[in-house]
């Protein structure tokens, strides 16, 4: 992201609670959710001070300059976005990095899916537990998948290979796992904690999201929806609360979370439960049963 120096403000896309991220070699601040983007201000469009915004984090460019001052020698590239825009380049780099022509590539996380690297051996991932931060369901499930796949580029070939992750919660299952190399043990663990919750597979789940222009009008049919619930065993409604992003393209946001065991019918609890509630044409009403994305 990227914030003031003076004044602390982070800079958000408009309309949107998502954070701008700087992309040096386009010179422009980007939202990765919908895709706005604008030159970098000179000044701080809070406080007005000049030369002030910075941006924060172990980003791919500020890795960037930090291996090259560390190892000035050694042929570095870059695999983004902004420097692989399609197929074509990344086949490109990839046959660079296979004749022996790079000694380290920095890479955004789309370089771990479906790409080889022959002559890998070594790994390194930055903040490899972030993607465990936050209240999503399969986050744990998600950032295992990423993080074999990324440790998986290194010592495919005749040469052996090693992964580095850092980390601040060690102790996690899933870094436990990945440490010792054990798949089936952050199976088990997973399963075990989502059993005892009752979340899928051993539940169901479903995800109610409110969105409008118009606050007043989301906040009241999210009200209305929390007191026409209706009667049922063996489930439970949590909410209703803003969404995890409450504000996308100027509508705000409101979540309602259904929680099911396993053998409720809960698309006839949905069907009785909206029946129930006019819904305005100002309002968008999603439903989604067992969501894979909880934003």
């Amino acid at each position: 992201m990227v914030l003031c120096r003076s004044c602390g403000h982070r800079l958000t896309a408009p309309d949107t609670d998502s954070w701008l991220v700087e992309h040096r070699y386009t010179g422009r601040l980007v939202c990765h959710l919908t895709g706005f983007s604008m030159p970098k201000p000179k000044a701080c469009p809070s406080c007005g001070a000049e030369d002030s915004l910075v941006p924060v984090g172990p980003g791919v460019e500020r890795v960037e300059e930090e291996v090259r001052q560390l190892f000035p020698q050694a042929r570095t590239a870059v695999f983004s976005s902004d420097t692989v825009p399609d197929g074509k380049s990344a086949r490109a780099l990839i046959q660079s990095m296979a004749d022996g022509e790079i000694d380290i590539l920095v890479a955004t996380q789309a370089a771990a899916k479906g790409h080889n690297f022959p002559r890998l051996t070594l790994v390194g991932v930055v903040d490899a537990d972030l993607g465990l931060r936050g209240g999503d369901l399969r986050a744990a499930e998600r950032t295992y998948q990423l993080l074999a796949q990324a440790t998986g580029r290194a010592g495919r070939a005749d040469k052996p290979g090693r992964a580095l992750l850092q980390t601040w919660t060690p102790e996690h299952p899933v870094l436990q796992a990945l440490a010792a190399g054990d798949r089936d043990a952050f199976v088990e663990a997973e399963m075990a904690e989502r059993e005892a919750a009752s979340l899928p597979p051993h539940g169901r789940l479903a995800a109610l999201i409110l969105s409008s222009e118009n606050a007043m009008a989301v906040e009241k049919v999210a009200r209305d929806l929390a007191e026409a619930i209706p009667n049922a065993e063996r489930l439970e409604v949590y909410g209703p609360a803003d969404a995890p992003l409450a504000l996308v393209r100027g509508r705000r946001r409101k979540r309602l979370l259904v929680r099911a065991d396993r053998d409720v019918n809960l698309q006839a609890f949905l069907r009785v439960w909206l029946a129930r509630v006019k819904v305005p044409a100002s309002v968008r009403l999603t439903v989604d049963v067992d969501p894979y994305s909880f934003l």
